[in-house]
């Protein structure tokens, strides 16, 4: 494990944050993922993973949104037999979680297929997810002092939703800055170096 922090460094995420995996993280669920945090209290965690696609698209899991046009992402390990979303729609907030100024989780599924049939929402603005990462109390806490994850405090909109996923990881490290940089470019399998 490689020390990003000194114990007294710990950062406790918040509902809007980023956590970044560390690069070598042996879970294969979160190897080199960034997770937004949509709820963080005394209950646990949730949050999606940004950049992990999933391997069906987003008409096979669900039909009526066939017109989305836009990727399906796995959120994560827990119940992947649930579908959610997040976006940056005003025409979604009604009935949404706001996980920070701009940025909404859920809302109104039925005024979501309207949206998406008549092509009123661009898929630039809606990221869909099967399943979720989950924490019970105090799990998250326990594995930011193990260093497993990074936290990236309020990230811009844009970062979420406009960087590719598959570069969305090397494109936070390099965000952040200096020994986080450095890090952006480690080799994701160090004996081929």
């Amino acid at each position: 494990m490689i020390d990003f922090f000194s114990a007294d460094q710990i950062i406790n995420p918040e509902r809007g944050d980023l956590i970044i995996s560390e690069p070598y993280l042996p879970d294969p669920n979160f190897e080199r993922t960034v997770i937004l945090i949509c709820e963080h209290d005394e209950n646990g965690t949730i949050g999606f993973i940004l950049n992990k696609t999933a391997d069906v698209e987003l008409p096979d899991v669900m039909p009526e949104l066939a017109n989305a046009n836009a990727p399906l992402f796995v959120g994560g390990p827990v119940q992947q037999d649930t579908l959610h979303f997040i976006h940056r729609s005003d025409l979604l907030k009604d009935r949404a979680n706001s996980i920070f100024e701009g940025i909404y989780w859920g809302g109104n599924y039925e005024k979501l297929t309207q949206l998406v049939d008549t092509y009123q929402i661009d898929q630039k603005d809606i990221r869909f997810f099967l399943g979720y990462s989950g924490w019970s109390e105090g799990q998250l806490m326990s594995e930011l002092k193990e260093k497993s994850w990074i936290v990236y405090k309020k990230p811009s909109i844009n970062l979420l939703f406009d960087t590719p996923p598959d570069t969305l990881w090397k494109r936070v490290l390099q965000e952040m800055g200096g020994k986080f940089k450095l890090i952006s470019n480690y080799p994701v399998d160090p004996r081929l170096n």
